[in-house]
């Protein structure tokens, strides 16, 4: 007993001696001890929208390897979900590990050299960004600038082309932050009359209105996992075609990203031919589980169909919205988009204001406007699982309990 007892003293000034030269010095916080707390809210803005149970689900199976044998399968079948969803035949396509930004840089990346013409559609924030993208990278950038809400006729877009001779011609297709869908039809035609790639944004639009990869010759389109598609951020789908693929691996100088770089992720997500498949990041493969189940639902109900009902509901909620005395932002039906419907802010109101009432009183979300919008509108989004009219019934009712309680100042 007193050896052991001896033993033990021994032991305590060398531990006491490693505790008072310890590096630590910053204790655990606070906020980290207590339990994770999330509000249930109705998520009514522009994204992310609610997720579905059943894809909640998917992405919280257990993790596997992102190189194991299963998970190449579940990113094949993501692959073919993404082809029906774009409604593409293109081999080269996959979902990026990130946002829609991530898809939206990895598109000029990859297409672009340093000094070549690129020519970006600027009618809300997301021409705004990839024309930043495609400058920063060094591209001679040219824009075709409109107020949010306005759309560019085939006459404008050609003219431009036939002007700046770009290599690249981004337009968004679901300008979420004016809650317009630009036409498509033609487009196309002109980008391969004047030897040029058409990039689309969809990432509000995809699911909710039509769009057609390959009928409509669209080089390259992307979108994000989080709209209408209903599953989590982090994920964003895309599609790159033949003509694409040519002028992306035929490049004289490497993209400036790594981690965005094709010649790598079409390795990485079996595109490329070669046997093997080898390492290049750490997908994320709970993100895909999620995608994998969103797509899912999408095939099961049916494109055309999920078209169909988000117009449906959309109309629902154009005509709540006129009955409560409030203006709709995009005056042509044929150009509102079906998953972000836009309101001009009602005069004398605050639109701050109005949003925050929402969210205290009714746990539900819409937000105001982005970019060149801020201040403009407020935005409305019912896409995917929150599609319904009775999503739409809570957003009328918050919105006109908004309008009777929010003050309301002279003009």
């Amino acid at each position: 007993r007193g050896a052991v007892l001896a033993a033990l003293d021994l032991s305590l000034p060398s531990w006491t001696a490693q505790r008072s030269v310890s590096s630590v010095t910053i204790p655990p916080p606070a906020c980290m001890l207590l339990p994770l707390e999330v509000p249930n809210r109705y998520l009514f803005g522009p994204g992310p929208s609610n997720v579905p149970p059943r894809v909640l689900a998917a992405g919280g199976r257990p993790i596997i390897g992102h190189l194991h044998h299963e998970m190449y399968e579940i990113m094949n079948d993501i692959k073919k979900g993404i082809q029906y969803a774009f409604q593409t035949n293109n081999h080269m396509t996959l979902a990026m590990s990130g946002s829609g930004h991530a898809a939206m840089e990895c598109a000029v990346f990859n297409v672009v050299e340093p000094g070549e013409s690129v020519l970006v559609s600027v009618n809300g924030v997301w021409g705004e960004r990839v024309a930043e993208i495609a400058e920063r990278m060094g591209a001679k950038v040219h824009t075709l600038v409109k107020a949010p809400g306005g759309y560019f006729t085939n006459e404008e877009i050609e003219k431009a082309l036939a002007k700046h001779k770009p290599v690249l011609f981004f337009l968004t297709h679901g300008e979420s932050s004016a809650g317009l869908a630009h036409p498509i039809d033609g487009i196309g035609d002109l980008c391969r009359k004047y030897d040029c790639l058409l990039l689309v944004d969809s990432v509000a639009s995809l699911g909710a209105a039509p769009l057609l990869m390959d009928q409509q010759k669209i080089d390259i389109l992307y979108t994000g996992s989080q709209k209408a598609l209903n599953a989590p951020p982090g994920t964003a789908p895309i599609s790159f075609n033949d003509r694409a693929c040519h002028k992306m691996f035929n490049r004289k100088t490497k993209p400036v990203s790594y981690l965005f770089d094709m010649t790598h992720l079409s390795n990485y997500w079996g595109n490329d031919g070669k046997p093997a498949r080898d390492y290049h990041h750490t997908g994320p493969v709970s993100g895909f589980l999620a995608l994998r189940e969103s797509l899912a639902i999408l095939a099961e109900k049916g494109l055309e169909n999920s078209w169909r009902h988000h117009k449906e509901v959309a109309e629902y909620l154009w005509k709540g919205l006129e009955d409560l005395g409030l203006k709709l932002f995009i005056k042509d039906k044929d150009l509102r988009l079906p998953s972000v419907t836009t309101i001009t802010i009602p005069d004398g109101y605050e639109w701050k204001e109005l949003l925050a009432y929402m969210i205290k009183h009714h746990q539900l979300e819409m937000t105001g406007g982005l970019g060149p919008s801020i201040g403009m509108v407020i935005r409305v989004g019912l896409m995917g699982y929150n599609c319904s009219t009775s999503n739409a019934d809570k957003a009328l009712a918050a919105l006109s309990d908004a309008l009777k309680h929010c003050p309301k100042r002279k003009a």
